[in-house]
């Protein structure tokens, strides 16, 4: 199974279900659909500009779209069809988008997808109001149910909502506390960081996915920590690209995750192993929140010199290994199964 060729055949039909929920331009249709009639009027060329627009620019820019995939997958493991779920991969893409359109204001990140951030393009107070707003826009498809949800899905899907929404918050809470160099980190604290902020995202893909396909209530759960365990693997290989790029080039800033301060688990495994003298200049570097580039360089030069980056990729392999072990009884054989197995080598192998 080739993930990135099945990537590749879903993201267009994954666009064509996000321009549904949110179209390019503002129109009172959609808005009415949406948040019903105005009482009075919707200024529709001010919404477009302020809200549709510098999303689309943020959405045209690309992104691999492997979370509403993976619900398509989760869905047809548990016993369901590709159509019963695709309607609904906008809630797992456009939520995502605006994590991250908020999480480089907080990072005061520069360069998102080869383009500069959102916060900088359009404004700070534009991305954070469009961000936020790319939270509940999806939950339309659940609240005005299109697709004729029985009610007990629509609880379901509410409640799965809210709760792993509320873990990414305490996740990028964690986060944000160690990058400021505040308290210990310990491997253990940083894979629950990991399986809240990057691992929920995914879980939640792949719960949705196999209440959609009507799986049983263990399937549903035993999915959704397939889904963490990707999640996590995914953060864990993009912390690794961070700082070592396979094509040599970086898509973001050079080493980003060392002017943020970032304890990953590449630098946790390094102050671990480092001298006492090489650890110090290492979080030094870290605490400094530095752009110059000699400085990045020499933390990379670290990393490496204390074997982290092998030790992660083999944590990140260990981790996907471990949990699709425990999903695979669980499931029939079908194309969905053999997706999610691909989709769990992909993630830990990826080059990108």
């Amino acid at each position: 199974m080739d993930i990135p060729k099945l990537l590749a055949e879903k993201k267009p039909l994954i666009e064509k279900e996000i321009e549904k929920v949110l179209p390019r331009k503002a129109s009172a249709e959609w808005l009415e659909k949406a948040i019903g009639k105005a009482d009075y009027s919707y200024d529709l060329e001010t919404i477009s500009k302020e809200f549709n627009a510098p999303v689309w620019e943020f959405l045209d820019r690309g992104g691999k779209r492997w979370r509403p995939a993976l619900m398509l997958s989760a869905c047809k493991a548990a016993g369901g069809k590709e159509q019963d779920a695709m309607p609904f991969t906008p809630l797992a893409e456009l939520v995502h988008e605006g994590t991250i359109i908020v999480d480089d204001i907080e990072d005061n990140a520069e360069v998102r997808r080869g383009k500069k951030a959102l916060h900088l393009m359009f404004g700070t107070d534009t991305a954070i109001n469009d961000g936020n707003a790319l939270y509940f826009l999806p939950l339309t498809l659940v609240y005005r149910n299109a697709e004729k949800l029985p009610e007990s899905k629509r609880l379901k899907i509410m409640e799965i909502y809210g709760e792993e929404m509320l873990r990414l918050s305490l996740g990028q809470a964690m986060d944000i506390h160690w990058h400021k160099g505040k308290g210990t980190v310990k491997e253990e604290d940083y894979l629950q960081m990991c399986a809240y902020k990057t691992g929920v995202l995914a879980r939640l893909s792949a719960k949705l996915g196999g209440i959609l396909g009507n799986g049983t209530a263990a399937q549903v759960e035993a999915l959704g920590k397939f889904g963490e365990a990707i999640g996590v693997g995914f953060q864990i290989q993009d912390d690794i690209l961070n700082i070592a790029p396979a094509s040599g080039k970086w898509g973001k800033e050079i080493g980003e995750d060392i002017s943020e301060g970032k304890r990953t688990l590449l630098v946790l495994h390094a102050l671990k192993h480092l001298g006492g003298k090489e650890a110090k200049e290492l979080l030094k570097i870290l605490d400094s929140h530095t752009k110059n580039k000699n400085a990045i360089m020499k933390a990379i030069a670290l990393i490496k010199k204390a074997g982290s980056i092998e030790y992660a990729g083999e944590k990140a392999k260990k981790i996907v290994r471990e949990s699709w072990r425990k999903l695979e009884g669980m499931l029939p054989e079908s194309e969905g199964k053999q997706e999610l197995e691909a989709f769990a080598k992909f993630m830990v192998d990826r080059k990108i």
